[in-house]
């Protein structure tokens, strides 16, 4: 089946994204593969070939225009799911470093049939973003953390902004809701070395509306952050 990849490329073109025949093609294979395995296992509601073309790689993709990512940057998209945004942000800037990281095994084994079908090396780590966030190995060590519709804000900032750098950014896709769970959320990016959220607004078609939460890690975070998972659902920030 071909995917009308063509829909996304004048909105990409507006935004200054460039897309080359390389990365059509990979994008092409990642939808196959997307609805292949979600016969298999529960990937995405979403398998029609335009909502994954609109919905999923559009929708990742314009994350792009919003953050100057350095090449070679080290980012990590946790709660990743079936990719998203990560491999899609991948699949347009190949000189990134990717961290894919997730609490189900078996996602991670779709994403690595992903990567190697599409000749990209990225990693995939097998954890919950609370257990990463307290690791020498991810803790403060990433330009850019990402998360698409994982959590609300306030606990999303405590599972994220520990794995962001001083000077790095964490960026959360979320839908209408946003400007709510900002005002809600300004204290627990305070308290865990973030700035103020700044939020930018897309459309994607008709009146469908997505919002790209940005906050950048101005200090470092207490050592105490992230909590387990138990308190941060308990006694949100």
């Amino acid at each position: 089946m071909n995917y009308p990849l063509e829909l996304m490329l004048p909105t990409l073109e507006e935004s200054g994204i460039s897309v080359d025949s390389e990365a059509l093609a990979r994008f092409q294979k990642y939808a196959e593969l997307l609805v292949e395995w979600n016969e298999k296992i529960n990937l995405t509601a979403i398998t029609d070939p335009e909502g994954i073309v609109i919905k999923h790689f559009l929708d990742c993709a314009l994350l792009l225009k919003h953050i100057n990512l350095p090449v070679g940057a080290k980012v990590i998209d946790v709660g990743t799911g079936a990719g998203f945004p990560g491999m899609v942000l991948k699949i347009l800037r190949p000189d990134i470093n990717l961290t894919l990281l997730d609490g189900l095994n078996k996602r991670l084994v779709f994403l690595n049939a992903v990567s190697k079908a599409l000749n990209l090396e990225v990693e995939t780590v097998h954890l919950r973003a609370e257990e990463a966030g307290q690791k020498v190995l991810y803790r403060e060590n990433f330009d850019l953390a990402t998360a698409r519709a994982v959590a609300k804000l306030n606990t999303l900032y405590e599972y994220c902004l520990p794995l962001v750098k001083r000077g790095g950014y964490f960026c959360a896709m979320k839908g209408p809701s946003a400007e709510e769970e900002i005002k809600l959320a300004s204290k627990a990016a305070s308290v865990l070395g973030g700035s103020k959220a700044e939020l930018k607004t897309e459309t994607l078609t008709g009146e469908e509306s997505r919002a790209f939460v940005l906050v950048k890690k101005i200090s470092q975070t207490l050592p105490k952050y992230p909590r387990i998972s138990a308190k941060i659902s308990k006694q949100p920030l």
